[in-house]
């Protein structure tokens, strides 16, 4: 019983603290913004703690997330900052979020991202949050879900999330974007991500960067191999993302994306399945702080239990 009230109280004073700042944040104070997602990454599950009012405001929010993901090296945060300037050329309000390797020593992000991004400090209508990845595989980390839900209280027009450029592993973006942005670059191991399935599946924008260095052509050309057995037809841009060339160009395919999410309806589709892996992620934390806490003999117990089951019904127990 004791317990039980303890963790109301923490419960109470968690909601309490969270509703005074996202007011604040509401009317553009970006101190409270950094506050609040610091909560929610200590905290994804705060989300339950939205009041019904926020949860309309929510709904009708039109913030356009692009992910942009791609391996190591093949510039997506110098091409990220150029489609930024475009963005504010625009008039439009930029939300970052900036996953970064985690430091082997605090978890937290390296902050190499938010660096090669220092132009956009500055400026009052672009916010910058790096967060470390943790350990995850899929390049995002677990709390992202949170981020986007409080940059779009902010009122951000277009939400940016760029991964950790883990390769093949990163394909939880799709999960999370609107429009996913796979950045290559030649000479750079890409031309093998174009025989694997599941980086190249995730895709509604191919940019191949770095098109001034050799290989750019032929990279371009297997891709466009590759993309001749999918059924739907997505566009390739060449980028030299440190001359601005071709960002131009990006930004229009990536607006002919998002209207073409609203005309056919498929932007419900993706907010749907955003808010399932949104679901699924919070279930799946809540099973392993329930795993953690019993005894791991019990566990291996049950483990090795399991797999002896398994290999005396498939494997005749051999």
């Amino acid at each position: 019983m004791e317990s039980d009230k303890s963790d109301r109280l923490v419960s109470s004073q968690k909601s309490a603290q969270l509703d005074g700042l996202l007011e604040r944040l509401r009317k553009g104070d970006q101190i409270a913004l950094a506050k609040a997602i610091s909560l929610f990454e200590n905290d994804p599950e705060l989300i339950f703690y939205l009041q019904g009012e926020l949860q309309e405001i929510l709904a009708q929010s039109k913030s356009h997330i692009v992910g942009v993901t791609g391996s190591p090296g093949a510039g997506k945060s110098t091409l990220t900052d150029a489609y930024v300037s475009i963005l504010r050329r625009e008039g439009k309000r930029v939300g970052i979020i900036a996953v970064d390797p985690s430091s082997p020593f605090t978890g937290g992000a390296l902050l190499g991202d938010r660096i090669r991004m220092k132009r956009h400090f500055s400026d009052d209508g672009v916010f910058i949050r790096s967060m470390g990845s943790r350990g995850n595989v899929g390049g995002l980390n677990d709390s992202v879900f949170g981020v986007i839900m409080l940059y779009k209280l902010y009122g951000f027009d277009y939400i940016i999330i760029e991964t950790v450029g883990a390769g093949q592993s990163e394909v939880d973006i799709a999960y999370v974007a609107d429009t996913v942005v796979l950045v290559l670059s030649p000479s750079s191991g890409d031309e093998i991500q174009l025989m694997k399935a599941g980086i190249m599946e995730i895709a509604d924008v191919f940019v191949v960067n770095k098109a001034d260095m050799d290989g750019a052509e032929l990279l371009k050309m297997n891709l466009e191999t590759v993309l001749n057995f999918s059924e739907v037809q997505k566009p390739i841009v060449m980028s030299v993302a440190t001359s601005g060339r071709g960002i131009d160009e990006l930004y229009q395919q990536i607006e002919k994306h998002r209207i073409h999410l609203y005309e056919t309806g498929e932007i419900s589709q993706r907010a749907s399945r955003r808010m399932k892996k949104h679901a699924e992620t919070i279930l799946d934390n809540r099973i392993q702080s329930i795993l953690q806490c019993v005894d791991s003999n019990d566990v291996n117990v049950m483990v090795n239990a399991v797999l002896d089951e398994i290999c005396k019904s498939r494997f005749g127990g051999l």
